[in-house]
């Protein structure tokens, strides 16, 4: 079992920045690929962003880049996104999961844990 926390969510104007952080504890962290997704109001669960385990390959959905960047501590058990830029549009509850597939899965049913979710909400 890998348990994960999300922390960071909050209420910015838009071109803010915000930085979320997922805490994780229970198996080898290092093990797991990890990723952003979000969930707004009325609409699917999307993907965001993916770390592989080495943090050596990275992907993120085409609304969010060049705004965006996940990257991950291993010896501290975390992953971050830094949200730069935030635009109304990103107002969502914000999942930090993580998946025993190699490189970065970009497929929610690719993860098998889940945190709990952080709110992310960019007024105009």
């Amino acid at each position: 079992q890998v348990q994960l926390v999300e922390s960071g969510g909050g209420l910015v104007q838009a071109g803010g920045s915000l930085r979320l952080s997922c805490a994780a504890s229970g198996r080898t962290f290092s093990n797991y690929a990890m990723g952003w997704f979000r969930q707004a109001p009325g609409k699917e669960r999307e993907f965001v962003a993916a770390i592989s385990w080495s943090g050596g390959s990275l992907y993120y959905t085409d609304s969010v880049k060049g705004r965006f960047t996940i990257y991950r501590d291993n010896a501290r058990n975390t992953v971050t996104l830094q949200m730069n830029n935030l635009q109304p549009e990103d107002t969502a509850v914000y999942y930090c999961a993580a998946s025993g597939r190699v490189g970065v899965p970009r497929s929610a049913y690719d993860y098998n844990y889940w945190g709990q979710g952080t709110q992310v909400t960019v007024s105009s």
